[in-house]
């Protein structure tokens, strides 16, 4: 055995080792003095937070706390990376997405930091006759491309493959991915491949061999997540959709080897920095377990694309989508993406600009160059927390994916309905979370910017549809403010609330703060100076704490009727406070709260 020098670093050394009993125990201490009383061995469980797909985080991981041996990086099950070495040499794919046949703007990107290009093709995006002019300044040999065509993947594959010809690119210097992705399609527009199957994608998948670093296909997640599945249905998704290609390139003749060459996943990044990271690293296991059943465990490197979630950025306040995209792009270097694509934080408004375009690249650039993230293979492998989430991610997707090929697999599961079903049951439970807030949205549902100025961008083309939905969760709050704001431009002024508060500024301040913020998040403006015949508003909500609403809540409620309140509103819970008609507080669903606050206002 070896035996370290002494080196005075003895750290806890000298004390003895604490047991999670010992932990236990204190921690129901402090439930209890939270006025919880729980017995000790239920303490973890209280503290304990719910995820989706029936996972949970919990207060304290410990070796205890067992998962699967993870394995070596570059070796399966590829759990902690598909490379066996870290990325001192660049770092990750920068990887930057365009709609628009804007050769400066792509010129621009690689020139300040990306390293390849996302084009969306076709309807929705480059038309294919433009393609040559949006890349006439790239030098094809350095830059892999990669094609999001949908349904006119086919033609615009021959129409890239062309123009590598023309500028005489080397086979072996052609690199990226053609984008072939028949089941993604359908899932964005609803509309199913034709009768050939899937014979034009093999069709692909045998040209591209002849370049061997291309790829012909993309398994993309993306529909999946921003239809609102979880992260379980958006990996057992891509398994399904994997195991489809799987088939059918197997079927027209290619070796499994090969077979899994040719693919490419693409999975959402969100700003939950853990999750995101345990659903690369779970994707990488997942895979390496399909292929081990083919028959090639070797072959099962997942080449992995991120991308910030669309999901996440909000058209209000869009500088806070800086910060979500900069913690789902750390979040996706460490879980070990090769790729990634950071979308402007001006996303959700339509095209970026030049100075969204930049910070969107800068975001890859300071977290490889200046945080080095990049030169440690598999940062939070050993965690406990991490791999037991990874381990608890990966069964909650393999039971999603068993599930979906019950019903047929991925094609036939699409079609009868049931995966936009399962989406739909996840998403619904999610918009409560937001609409109650305990899910919030910085700068939406939390602390809204009534006064600032929009920013408006040129429109983005009309993206495919016809699938499954596309969601956003600042969307019920987003509809409230668009309403607010028509109001504004008819007549002047927002809609206005008048916050009434009662007794000294300790017991006020509190919930007087609450209910500012809540009702700022519906668009309408709130009043606290003041008197309410001079606020011009037609409601008033009542502010202070129970003991004050105990002594003067009846009275001040009769007084504002009295003034002209229409509605008479209190921060708190309900009670039987005469004159008083609605409540808000703390969990309550703000968006049935501030939708009927605007309707009562005459707000359309």
């Amino acid at each position: 055995m070896t035996v370290l020098p002494d080196d005075g670093l003895s750290l806890a050394a000298d004390f003895p080792a604490a047991t999670r009993a010992q932990w236990q125990r204190l921690a129901a201490g402090v439930l209890s003095r939270s006025g919880k009383d729980v017995p000790a061995d239920e303490a973890e469980a209280v503290l304990s937070t719910a995820l989706e797909d029936g996972l949970r985080a919990r207060p304290l991981y410990t070796a205890a706390d067992g998962a699967p041996d993870p394995g070596f990086p570059g070796f399966a099950p590829f759990v902690r990376s598909a490379r066996a070495t870290g990325t001192t040499d660049g770092g990750w794919d920068v990887r930057q997405r365009h709609t628009t046949a804007d050769a400066g703007a792509i010129l621009t990107d690689l020139e300040n930091g990306a390293t390849s290009l996302w084009l969306a093709a076709g309807p929705g995006g480059i038309p294919l006759d433009a393609l040559d002019g949006a890349l006439r300044d790239v030098y094809l040999d350095l830059a892999p491309v990669v094609l999001d065509a949908g349904a006119e993947t086919s033609a615009a594959a021959q129409e890239l493959l062309a123009l590598y010809d023309r500028r005489g690119v080397a086979p072996e210097a052609v690199r990226g991915n053609l984008g072939a992705d028949p089941l993604g399609t359908e899932a964005r527009t609803g509309a199913a491949y034709d009768g050939d199957g899937f014979a034009s994608t093999v069709a692909l998948a045998r040209l591209a061999a002849t370049y061997p670093e291309l790829r012909a296909l993309t398994v993309d997640a993306l529909p999946y997540h921003e239809a609102g599945g979880s992260a379980a249905q958006e990996l057992g998704a891509s398994l399904a959709t994997g195991v489809a290609y799987l088939r059918a390139l197997t079927d027209g003749g290619l070796d499994v080897e090969r077979a899994l060459g040719q693919l490419e996943f693409r999975y959402a990044a969100t700003a939950d920095q853990f999750l995101t990271i345990a659903k690369l690293r779970a994707a990488r296991r997942l895979w390496a377990r399909v292929a081990e059943a083919c028959g090639a465990p070797a072959a099962g490197a997942q080449l992995q694309h991120a991308v910030t979630s669309p999901v996440m950025m909000t058209a209000r306040d869009p500088w806070v989508n800086m910060l979500r995209t900069t913690v789902a792009t750390l979040a996706a270097g460490v879980g070990g993406a090769a790729s990634v694509t950071v979308l402007p934080f001006d996303h959700a408004l339509g095209l970026p600009d030049a100075f969204a375009r930049r910070i969107a690249r800068n975001t890859s650039t300071i977290l490889v160059e200046e945080s080095h993230l990049a030169r440690v293979v598999d940062p939070a492998g050993g965690s406990w927390y991490v791999e037991s989430l990874t381990d608890e991610l990966a069964r909650a997707a393999w039971d999603f994916f068993q599930e979906t090929e019950r019903a047929g697999g991925q094609a036939r599961a699409l079609r009868s309905g049931w995966t936009g079903e399962r989406l739909a049951e996840v998403w619904a439970a999610r918009s409560a979370r937001l609409a109650t807030r305990r899910e919030p949205v910085t700068g939406v549902s939390e602390f809204p910017h009534l006064a600032e100025k929009p920013v408006v961008r040129e429109p983005a083309p009309a993206a495919p549809g016809g699938g499954l939905p596309r969601v956003r969760r600042d969307e019920a709050f987003e509809a409230l403010r668009a309403r607010s704001d028509a109001h504004l431009a008819a007549t002047g002024a927002r809609p206005r609330v008048f916050l009434a508060a009662l007794g000294p500024a300790a017991a006020h301040t509190a919930r007087l703060s609450f209910a500012a913020n809540l009702f700022q998040a519906g668009g309408v403006e709130p009043v606290t100076e003041g008197s309410f015949a001079d606020s011009g508003a037609a409601e008033a909500c009542l502010c202070s704490s129970d003991a004050v609403y105990a002594e003067r809540a009846e009275a001040e409620a009769a007084a504002l009727r009295a003034a002209g309140a229409g509605h008479v509103a209190l921060a708190g819970r309900p009670g039987a406070y005469a004159g008083v008609d609605s409540y808000v507080f703390a969990g309550c669903d703000a968006v049935a709260v501030l939708s009927a606050t605007l309707d009562r206002m005459g707000v359309s």
